[in-house]
């Protein structure tokens, strides 16, 4: 039988890119207890349709719901969320694949 894996979507626009760059760099510790794997990181190329406000994307592929949302509450993560706003707005979605 599959499991269900699941994804974060995040989409950003960065406010202070030093922030950000920070904020990048300290985040794949984060990532690593709950077996993710960053799949995407990248600027828009083009909006095909409609419209979109963000400038990048990331996608982060986890074993399944609970392992995003023991991420997202985790500790670690949480302490990264003020310099996360801090940086950019950055909206988050997550989603089972």
């Amino acid at each position: 039988m599959d499991e269900t894996k699941a994804c974060v979507i995040g989409h950003i626009t960065v406010k202070d890119a030093d922030k950000w760059a920070e904020y990048r760099s300290r985040v794949p510790v984060t990532l690593a207890p709950w077996g993710a794997q960053l799949l995407l990181r990248g600027e828009n190329a083009a909006v095909l349709g409609g419209s979109h406000r963000h400038q990048a994307t990331v996608v982060i592929l986890f074993p399944d719901l609970a392992a995003v949302n023991g991420w997202y509450a985790s500790a670690a993560y949480q302490a990264l969320v003020p310099l996360r706003e801090q940086a950019a707005d950055v909206d988050l979605i997550s989603f089972e694949v």
